[in-house]
């Protein structure tokens, strides 16, 4: 248990507080009752509980046993957790007996309003949370699924379900063996060797075009601005399979279509999109004057960018390309119509292992997806961070 850290501001009044943290405990009790088969058992089971332990906890006990009703708290939510689930349960249990250890005092002490300006109304207090926890249930909503498969990538038997070696922390129930098939397969390492081959051109003629675009539209006397940015930044509008319909119509014509030419120019055009946008959002801070200075001191066209706008803008370029390959590497829509076999990439496979066999690998490939995004996503930030402090955004 982390050190108590004691910022209260008063205690609150027992009507305040108490249907509060009855009301999380019923909140948590829904799916305890659930697994269990009756909802409204848990719902009232929960919020009796945890009514009580606040009743314990802040009337009776107070708060010099608050290190140790909250360790108590936790014992006690492992051993009921244990005893329902076993020791997946007893580890849910923990989580739970630890935020509520915490919860309790939290609002009993009114500690909610320590870092809060003293002048704030009930109101504008209750939307100060509501808003978090509504922000983090969409979070847990979007995450949920993929904190699911990655689990699933390591288990023993071909199923896309848990299995109860799996929820008893079986040893015996989990196996790097669906990681071994990706890469010991031909048609999983060919799919990825094509993905590889193509995402990389396709990013670096989106950077190319999309960077040019951008510094070309940022000038205010280009006529037209608008319509064009709008033509230049459809493909991230308008539906995706409309746009493959019409790349495979068009790639048919000019002889393209199922060529590893037209699969890269495809995907560079849907990259195209977000260089333009990371790029232009990087230029609103630009200072023009460094720009003529460098010309008034003789420079042409090409060095002034590549010495004065390009390390100035480049952390724009660099996101606008992680977003670009991630486009090309993630895509399925647009090479299932313009492609051929010859270019079956990585989504492509893991469509195919879907629609045609049901296959276990695809969660293995998928994890790696993820593992891949994050520390593109990652890389972003970071960029991002550094762009602000260059333009004097941020702090440095």
């Amino acid at each position: 248990m982390a050190e108590v850290i004691l910022t209260d501001t008063g205690k609150k009044p027992i009507s305040f507080w108490l249907p509060v943290v009855a009301a999380a405990g019923a909140f948590a009790g829904i799916f305890v009752g659930t697994a269990n088969g009756s909802t409204l058992a848990g719902v009232l089971g929960g919020a009796i509980l945890v009514g009580l332990l606040g009743f314990l906890a802040i009337e009776m006990l107070g708060r010099p046993m608050e290190k140790t009703v909250r360790w108590a708290i936790v014992a006690l939510f492992v051993v009921g957790g244990f005893l329902l689930g076993g020791i997946p349960g007893a580890v849910v249990g923990g989580l739970f007996g630890w935020f509520y250890g915490w919860f309790i005092y939290w609002i009993g002490y009114n500690r909610y309003r320590a870092k809060l300006v003293p002048y704030l109304t009930p109101g504008q207090v209750l939307w100060h949370y509501a808003f978090r926890v509504i922000c983090g249930a969409i979070f847990v909503f979007l995450i949920t699924p993929i904190l699911v498969v990655m689990p699933l990538s390591f288990n023993a038997e071909n199923f896309f379900t848990f299995t109860p070696e799996m929820l008893s922390f079986d040893p015996a129930g989990y196996s790097l063996r669906h990681y071994r098939d990706f890469f010991y397969s031909s048609d999983w390492q060919q799919a990825l060797w094509n993905s590889v081959s193509i995402a990389p051109v396709a990013t670096l003629l989106a950077v190319s075009f999309g960077t040019l675009a951008a510094i070309g539209l940022s000038s205010e006397h280009v006529p037209f601005r608008r319509a064009i940015m709008a033509v230049l930044i459809s493909p991230m509008i308008v539906p995706l399979i409309i746009s493959a319909a019409g790349m495979y119509f068009f790639y048919s014509r000019i002889g393209l279509q199922g060529t590893y030419v037209g699969v890269v120019l495809a995907h560079a055009a849907l990259g195209i999109p977000f260089v333009i946008i990371t790029v232009t959002a990087t230029l609103v801070g630009f200072d023009r004057s460094l720009t003529r200075a460098s010309a008034n001191l003789g420079a042409g066209p090409v060095r002034t960018f590549f010495k004065v706008q390009m390390p100035l803008i480049l952390p724009g370029v660099i996101s606008g390309g992680l977003f670009a390959f991630i486009t090309s590497f993630d895509e399925v829509v647009v090479v299932l119509f313009v492609g051929s076999a010859g270019q079956k990439t990585l989504p492509w496979q893991m469509f195919i292992g879907l629609r045609e066999q049901i296959s276990p690998t695809i969660l293995a490939v998928a994890t790696i997806l993820v593992a891949i995004s994050i520390c593109l996503l990652t890389t972003v930030e970071l960029l991002r961070r550094r762009s602000e402090r260059l333009r004097g955004m941020s702090p440095g």
